[in-house]
C-alpha cells in the first residue's frame, strides 16, 4: 500500500436536509464509462482543457485530452464543466454516527472505559447510513471513519467508499489507524474518573505501550498466556502495521504526542491540531502529518486558538496536512468536507492546496494512494463532476462516479430548490 509513511519508511445539519425518498445505498455493478470535462484536474500533472476519462471495469483504463483520447464504441458518457478525483474526507465518523442523533444511531465513542484499543469500527459501521449518501451527493467518494476522539484510546478506524449495500461492499482498507486522545478530550472532569488530569491520560496511554511491547516479546513462546485483543491492537501499532492517530489541539498536548513517537517509534498521525501552526518547526522535524480539523470548527475551549490559516501555514512550512469533517458531539456529525476545503482555500490553501488536501495529499496520508487521489491509469475510477467551481458556493454537483458507477446525479439540489 503507497502513501506518505511508505515515502518515510516503516452548517445546517444534514438530518434537516435529507430528501424523502432517496435510496439508502448505491449500485455497485461497475460499466463501461467515459466522462468528458471542459477542464480535468487529474493531480498528477497540469489540468487538462476539454478532457477524457475512460473508465473500464471499475478502473480508470485511459486519461487525457480529447484529442489524444478516443472513447470506445458502446461506452456510456458523461459530461460536466469540471472534473476532479472523488473526493476524501480524511476524518469522520459517519457510519458510526447516524442522521437521527439519538442514542441508538451513537456508536462512534465507547465511554465505560478510557482505554479501548480492541473496539473495530468495522463491527460499528453501518454502510446504509443515510449520512453516507448525504456525502456522496457532494462528489465525496472516500471515508477515513471510525471511532472519535473522547476517551484515550477509543477504537480503530476504517476506509471506506461511500456505496454499497453491506460493509464488505464498502470498506476497503477495514483496519486504518488507532484512535487515541489527549487533552480536554480525554480527561474527566467528575471526580474520580480516570484520567483526571493530562499527566494521567499520558501516563496510561505509555503504560499500555509498554505493556504492548512485553506481550509481543513473549508471542510464540511458553511465557504467552491468552490472548489479549486491546494488546494486540497496541502491538499492530508498535511494529507499525497501522499509525497511532492522536486528537490534540492544545500546544502542550502536541508536543505530549511527539514525545510519545519519539519514545516508542510508532507512526504517528496528528487529528485536528488546532495550535499545530504554532508548532511548524518540530512537527516538520518529526515528520508527521497532520488531519487538520474542520476549517469552521467552532473556536472555543482547547480550540480557542483555532485559525481559518491553520492548512495553509501547515502546508508553507512542509508539512502533509489533508482537511477533514472531523468529530463534534452534536449535530450534525457529518460536515460536508467540500465546503471546509471551499473556505479553506480562500484562507491561504488556494485552490490547487485544497484540492489537493481532500484529493491526492489525504490519498498519500491515508496510504490509499494506489487506488484513489488521481485520476492515473489503473486507479479506481472515481470523480467528482461539477457544473462550475467546485468550491464556490452556488456550484452544483451533478454526478459522482465510484469505481465506474454513477452513485449520485446532483438529485441532492434538486430535492432543496
Amino acid at each position: 500500500m503507497s502513501g506518505f509513511f511508505g515515502k518515510i519508511g516503516k452548517g445546517l445539519a444534514p438530518a434537516l436536509l435529507l430528501p424523502v425518498g432517496v435510496a439508502l445505498a448505491a449500485p455497485t455493478h461497475a460499466q463501461d464509462l467515459a466522462v468528458r470535462g471542459e477542464t480535468v484536474y487529474t493531480m498528477a500533472g497540469d489540468p487538462i482543457d476539454n478532457g477524457v476519462v475512460v473508465i473500464r471495469d471499475g478502473k480508470i483504463a485511459a486519461v487525457g485530452a480529447a484529442s489524444d483520447v478516443s472513447i470506445p464504441d458502446g461506452f456510456a458518457v458523461r459530461e460536466a464543466a469540471v472534473v476532479v478525483p472523488g473526493i476524501i474526507d480524511a476524518r469522520a465518523v459517519v457510519g458510526l454516527a447516524g442522521q437521527m442523533n439519538i442514542p441508538h444511531d451513537q456508536d462512534q465513542l465507547e465511554h465505560s472505559e478510557p482505554m479501548q484499543p480492541e473496539l473495530r469500527a468495522i463491527d460499528a459501521y453501518n454502510a446504509r447510513e443515510r449520512l453516507i449518501s448525504w456525502l456522496r451527493g457532494f462528489g465525496i467518494t472516500t471515508v477515513h471513519t471510525g471511532h472519535a476522539p473522547g476517551e484515550v484510546i477509543s477504537g480503530e478506524t476504517l476506509i471506506a467508499k461511500t456505496r454499497g449495500e453491506t460493509v464488505e461492499e464498502a470498506v476497503f482498507v477495514p483496519r486504518a489507524m488507532l484512535a487515541a486522545t489527549l487533552g480536554d478530550g480525554a480527561v474527566k472532569q467528575d471526580h474520580g474518573k480516570v484520567p483526571g488530569t493530562r499527566s494521567k491520560a499520558a501516563a496510561i496511554l505509555r503504560q499500555k505501550l509498554v505493556d504492548a511491547g512485553e506481550y509481543a516479546a513473549k508471542m510464540g513462546t511458553d511465557k504467552a498466556k491468552g490472548r489479549d485483543l486491546g494488546l494486540e491492537a497496541m502491538v499492530r501499532v508498535l511494529n507499525g502495521e497501522v499509525p497511532l492517530m492522536i486528537t490534540v489541539d492544545r500546544a502542550g498536548d502536541i508536543m505530549t504526542a511527539l514525545r510519545l513517537q519519539e519514545e516508542f517509534g510508532f507512526r504517528l498521525v496528528l487529528d485536528s491540531g488546532a495550535e499545530a501552526y504554532t508548532l511548524t518547526d518540530e512537527i516538520a522535524a518529526a515528520g508527521v502529518p497532520v488531519l487538520v480539523h474542520p476549517t469552521m470548527m467552532r473556536a472555543a475551549g482547547e480550540t480557542e486558538n483555532a485559525t481559518m490559516e491553520n492548512a495553509s501555514l501547515l502546508r508553507a512550512a512542509g508539512i502533509p496536512v489533508a482537511l477533514t469533517g472531523g468529530y463534534e458531539s452534536y449535530v450534525p456529525k457529518a460536515r460536508v468536507i467540500l465546503f471546509e476545503a471551499g473556505v479553506a482555500a480562500a484562507h491561504g490553501l488556494g485552490f490547487d492546496g485544497a484540492l489537493a488536501a481532500v484529493t491526492r495529499d489525504a490519498a498519500e496520508i491515508l496510504g490509499i494512494a494506489d487506488r484513489v487521489g488521481t485520476l492515473e491509469r489503473g486507479k479506481d475510477g472515481d470523480l467528482a463532476l461539477f457544473d462550475g467551481d467546485p468550491f464556490e458556493y452556488t456550484t452544483h454537483c451533478t454526478g459522482t462516479v465510484i469505481e465506474g458507477v454513477v452513485v449520485s446525479e446532483g438529485e441532492w439540489y434538486e430535492d432543496l430548490d
